[in-house]
């Protein structure tokens, strides 16, 4: 016979536990992840957790694993008919399986390495996300397409040519437009997958001057072929070698004193 008083009181305690995790800032929990493409496993036995308003560096050679882990968190892999996976990746508690994919990835926005816009103006790029997600009034959409603009560090050099083409952008401002088309519709976690491969150093800075402005409303998650980059915007890293995560460790402890020989090796530039 059940007993209702028992399980109240063990869905008091779940409840609790649910709210301490929130409350103590871990934003993703990652149980033993597996990830195949069909009969070759990329991904092996993952375990970690993702906190709130950090920026997690991920890093590692060619071929560890690391974008496919960055795209498993919102769901994009599963475009991939030859895809499998086990295990659980749970937002605030909550498999993302259990969550529908267009809500998945208004929460989890993505920035990838080339950018992509959209063959719109500058003001309807941004505005274009604003627009799905129900508002119409055009005081609103300037007002939010202004403040998305700041926040990507791009208003000052386009706020006079909203009605270009974003095209007519160097690749350095289309990175960021994208950023800013991502940071639009209000997500709670924004992934980059290497998002400054292609650009020259005074963009690459400016992408990361926002991304470490964006963890005060943001958590990041940044997929990165430049360790010099991760050792830059960071809070924490983690080392991807053959589908495995090798460390996880504050940023600074991974570059100065590794606790792995193989990151040793890796950070030092002796493989990769």
């Amino acid at each position: 016979m059940v007993n209702p008083v028992r399980n109240k009181k063990l869905e008091e305690t779940s409840g609790r536990n649910n709210q301490e995790t929130i409350s103590n800032g871990v934003k993703f929990e990652i149980h033993d992840l597996n990830i195949w493409f069909g009969p070759a496993q990329v991904i092996k036995h993952v375990n970690m957790e993702i906190r709130s308003n950090e920026i997690l560096s991920v890093i590692g050679p060619a071929n560890s694993g690391k974008t496919t882990f960055l795209r498993a968190l919102n769901r994009l892999n599963e475009l991939n008919t030859n895809y499998r996976i086990t295990g659980a990746i749970e937002l605030e508690r909550e498999d993302i399986r259990g969550i529908k994919v267009e809500e998945l990835r208004r929460k989890i926005g993505m920035v990838f390495a080339l950018p992509l816009p959209l063959p719109l103006s500058i003001f309807d790029n941004v505005a274009y996300g604003i627009r799905m997600h129900g508002e119409r009034g055009k005081k609103k959409l300037e007002e939010k397409v202004e403040e998305t603009l700041r926040q990507a560090y791009l208003w000052e050099e386009v706020k006079d040519r909203l009605s270009e083409s974003a095209f007519k952008l160097s690749g350095g401002q289309q990175q960021r437009l994208c950023i800013a088309r991502t940071l639009a519709v209000r997500p709670e976690v924004v992934l980059f997958d290497e998002p400054c491969s292609g650009l020259d150093p005074i963009s690459t800075a400016k992408v990361e001057d926002a991304m470490v402005k964006f963890k005060e409303k943001f958590t990041i998650v940044l997929v990165t072929n430049n360790v010099k980059q991760a050792a830059r915007v960071g809070d924490k890293t983690a080392f991807f070698l053959n589908g495995e995560l090798v460390e996880l460790d504050k940023t600074d402890r991974i570059f100065t004193a590794p606790q792995d020989k193989r990151t040793d090796g890796y950070v030092r530039g002796k493989f990769g």
